[in-house]
């Protein structure tokens, strides 16, 4: 449970606010893009906190937690994607990336 509550925490906290820092800063031309970072952004602490409240032997808790390191992977990668527009800081782009890193490690440890 503890490397669970430290996942959620990671994730939820710094990585969120990295990713909507990242979306505000696309063109208005890519608000697809902004959102869909959003919403994969979100999805990481929410699949990790239902997937925390299943019981310990379920296999929902598992299958949770593989859906919030799929956000966390579909995350990493668009921001791979933002990259290419050069309009993110190279330290928010590096902020945001070795936070999903953590996050999927932990998350691969725990699936």
């Amino acid at each position: 449970m503890r490397r669970s509550v430290r996942a959620h925490q990671d994730s939820a906290g710094a990585k969120v606010a990295c990713a909507l820092r990242i979306a505000e800063r696309l063109p208005r031309g890519q608000a697809p893009l902004a959102d869909q970072l959003r919403r994969a952004a979100v999805s990481i602490p929410l699949n990790i906190a239902e997937g925390g409240g299943r019981n310990r032997e379920s296999a929902d808790r598992a299958r949770f937690r593989a859906i919030a390191r799929g956000s966390a992977m579909e995350s990493g990668a668009l921001l791979d994607v933002i990259r290419l527009f050069n309009v993110v800081p190279q330290e928010d782009w590096g902020q945001g990336k070795s936070l999903l890193v953590r996050v999927v490690e932990m998350l691969s440890k725990m699936c």
